[in-house]
């Protein structure tokens, strides 16, 4: 009987071996959370770059160079 619950108290649902899963399981599952709260607070910060009451100037110039090409007036281009 003895044996038994030995075996319980180390192997069993409740058992140091499941103490010891359960708690890197949580561990991962806070890394987890941790990584998807940072996602969506950069997520709601591109969102609000593209609402309508901010305008990035830095941005808005990146993208115009990117996308369409442009330039200032006071610059000159070296090919």
């Amino acid at each position: 009987m003895a044996f038994y619950f030995t075996f319980a108290a180390v192997q069993g649902d409740y058992g140091v071996f499941r103490r010891v899963q359960v708690a890197a399981e949580k561990e991962a599952l806070i890394a987890e959370r941790d990584r998807l709260l940072a996602e969506a607070d950069r997520m709601a910060n591109l969102t609000l770059r593209l609402s309508d009451g901010y305008l990035d100037l830095d941005l808005l110039d990146q993208q115009a160079r990117d996308v369409l090409g442009l330039l200032r007036g006071d610059e000159l281009v070296i090919r």
